[in-house]
């Protein structure tokens, strides 16, 4: 990717506080001024009661702040997955990567999970410190983005994703990035469709822990692989699955996350102190990896 092939300037965004505020019109009414009601939210994505607690660790900072806070519409962050894995050591782009196209899934759900796993992506990209990779995942956030209705706030962030790439500024790259997400996560609120948010989200845990699993899996130490016992984070995402909205609920590929969840889960669970053998984490990955496939194998098509 050469620097010519970038414009000069750098696109600015806002926070994604602002971008949460609906807009709303009170009716007027005789008497004295009353104080405006406040913003509707969006119901909640299914009626049985409130979505599953967030992994502390997993609120990156972008979601805690008075106008947004933590509630059911928030999601873990994919920066903070990836954080988790810096004790693992230097991670192998070469053994990691996977090919990067713009074709987007036609479906919906898919899409989103895509979007989650190319954010994934990114933070790979940053770990790795691979420049030239950038751009193919910069350009696929954008058509995914646009699939899902927030194509515009995608391209406030792929310039200074473009720029901060060429000149090396990793912490800068991770910055923009989360942004990415939280910006995702706004349109979505103002769409009314808060579990789209959520399956990105998921989408790129899939991919954060295939990458984990299979670092740990080529170099192996015991130390390594507490890492990898996070049963909770597992359990959050079932749970969360447990509590879409109906229309999606039945999806074919989020049954099948939803049963892999399910079974690696116990794999994961551990006492404290303990570790995995080296077998025990082949099969945590082999599982790991099927799960990000149904994902991945989808936007390849």
């Amino acid at each position: 990717m050469s620097p010519s092939r970038i414009p000069c300037s750098r696109a600015a965004w806002t926070g994604v506080a602002g971008c949460l505020l609906l807009s709303f019109a009170g009716a007027q009414t005789p008497g004295p001024a009353t104080p405006p009601a406040p913003p509707p939210v969006p119901p909640l994505p299914a009626a049985e009661g409130q979505r599953p607690a967030i992994p502390e660790e997993l609120l990156g900072d972008e979601h805690v702040r008075e106008e947004f806070g933590v509630n059911q519409f928030t999601t873990p962050s994919i920066r903070k997955l990836f954080e988790m894995l810096d004790g693992l050591g230097k991670l192998s782009y070469d053994a990691l990567k996977r090919p990067i196209t713009r074709q987007t899934p036609s479906d919906r759900v898919l899409v989103s999970m895509g979007l989650g796993t190319l954010i994934a992506d990114g933070f790979l990209i940053v770990q790795c410190e691979k420049v030239e990779a950038m751009e193919d995942v910069g350009r696929a956030l954008i058509k995914y983005a646009k699939v899902l209705g927030a194509g515009a706030r995608m391209n406030r962030h792929t310039q200074s994703l473009f720029e901060h790439s060429i000149e090396g500024e990793w912490d800068k790259l991770r910055t923009e990035l989360a942004a990415t997400q939280a910006d995702v996560e706004a349109e979505m609120v103002q769409l009314r469709d808060v579990d789209i948010a959520h399956l990105v989200s998921l989408g790129g845990w899939l991919r954060a822990f295939e990458i984990a699993t299979r670092s740990v899996a080529d170099h192996y130490t015991p130390e390594k692989t507490t890492r990898l016992l996070r049963a909770e984070i597992a359990s959050y995402y079932q749970m969360s699955l447990d509590h879409l909205n109906p229309r999606l609920a039945n999806h074919e590929s989020l049954l099948k996350i939803r049963d892999g969840l399910k079974e690696i889960a116990p794999l994961m669970d551990k006492p404290e102190g303990a570790t995995l053998t080296e077998a025990e984490v082949g099969a945590l990955h082999t599982r790991a990896a099927a799960l990000a496939g149904i994902v991945t194998g989808a936007m390849k098509l």
